[in-house]
């Protein structure tokens, strides 16, 4: 049994883990992941088992107890996920299902997964590990409940290194747009509540794979709000009530996203001043068109289909526009632009998860091992987003765990 030392809270630690964990078979699972959960929110700076194990007791076993737990223990994630999807459901009220990338970086070669990549961000390659992460977001906090290691060829189709990390059999090579709509197809079928507008940055993968994603999505009739490269290929044509430049009324006109926008577009763009949904902040110029993807999914098919391609103008003209590509053609664009920004708060969420719970500081090398840290993680920052957090023990108290 573990001896908690809590503020007071809506729900304790041990409320919480007990719904959120009840689905692992064995009870001393049930009691590690407890601690470990208990561990990452109590335990100052770095979160390495060691530092955690010591945070929550005395006792030397807890240390290799924990690291079996993490590691070794073969507990299904899944279900704890499902079950963390539908408690922040009820906490939260979420209004989008947001796709958010966390590069976790790493000093060795032999964590699964890790291979080196550029960061647009920093102009430099680093040898990291990349998660992606479906977040629940409302209009001002965004909370993780599952998550995707990719793997790259070297690894996914590396015999030696699948049996040293303990890949299952049955997880290949995918793609980035592969894992979202994964995630996307996981949390539909965890859910209580109904499909969510989906939202994410696909502006790095390229005109080929945003238009798969896209595709996948609509195959699934699922709504969405991404943005998109500027290469992105769209088609324009008077099926939209649009015509050709130079007056035309031929064929569609398919053109690079970006272009749309750069030329005089006549009747091809609408611009608008479009105010914050809350009705606190200054308004957006929003120029906008009406689009159709003009290539057939992978499979073959061919959606026909009417989106809204959009871009803000800046007001002072210098930073890049981004754009936009959404299935939500009949709302507002309050309520549009409002969805784009929930990125920002599974941004700032990745940021928290890495500061102050241990995201990046996972020991071990499996795949199991990545999964079940980034499950407990998850659920540590949803606990901490809608409770108070447990006070941290010092001065010699320390929170009892029988090993």
């Amino acid at each position: 049994m573990v001896a908690y030392a809590l503020t007071a809270t809506r729900t304790s630690v041990p409320v919480f883990a007990e719904g959120i964990f009840e689905d692992l078979s064995r009870a001393d699972q049930r009691r590690w992941a407890q601690a470990y959960m208990q561990g990452l929110l109590t335990t100052p700076g770095k979160k390495s088992v060691r530092r955690l194990a010591a945070a929550i007791s005395p006792e030397p076993a807890v240390s290799q107890s924990l690291h079996q737990f993490v590691n070794a223990s073969p507990w299904d994630w899944m279900p704890v996920r499902a079950e963390l999807t539908r408690w922040v459901e009820r906490e939260l009220t979420p209004r989008a299902w947001v796709i958010s990338q966390a590069v976790l970086r790493k000093r060795g070669e032999h964590s699964c997964g890790v291979h080196r990549r550029f960061l647009a961000s920093t102009g430099r390659s680093v040898t990291c590990q990349v998660g992606t992460g479906l977040f629940l977001s409302s209009y001002d906090q965004a909370v993780p409940v599952d998550w995707r290691l990719m793997l790259p060829g070297s690894w996914a189709k590396d015999p030696e290194r699948r049996v040293r990390t303990r890949i299952p059999a049955d997880v290949g090579p995918r793609s980035v747009e592969q894992h979202v709509l994964d995630l996307v197809d996981t949390v539909a079928g965890a859910s209580r509540t109904a499909a969510l507008p989906v939202v994410a940055d696909l502006e790095a993968l390229g005109g080929t794979s945003a238009t798969a994603l896209v595709h996948g999505l609509a195959l699934r009739g699922r709504d969405f709000v991404v943005a998109v490269p500027d290469s992105l290929q769209v088609a324009v044509g008077r099926h939209l009530r649009l015509q050709r430049p130079q007056g035309g009324e031929g064929q569609n006109l398919v053109l690079a996203a970006r272009s749309l926008f750069e030329f005089d577009a006549g009747t091809l763009t609408r611009v608008e001043s479009v105010g914050p949904w809350d009705g606190r902040g200054r308004h957006s110029t929003v120029m906008s068109s009406f689009v159709r993807l003009p290539h057939a999914g992978r499979g073959g098919e061919r959606i026909h289909r009417t989106y809204r391609l959009f871009a803000v103008r800046p007001d002072n003209g210098r930073r890049p526009v981004q754009l936009w590509l959404t299935s939500l053609t009949h709302a507002r664009m309050e309520s549009v632009l409002a969805l784009t920004r929930t990125l920002e708060h599974a941004g700032e969420s990745v940021r928290e998860l890495s500061d102050d719970f241990g995201l990046q500081d996972f020991e071990g090398r499996s795949y199991p091992g990545w999964h079940h840290h980034m499950t407990l993680v998850s659920a540590a920052y949803a606990y901490s987003r809608f409770n108070r957090r447990p006070a941290p023990t010092g001065g010699g108290e320390r929170l009892l765990v029988a090993a």
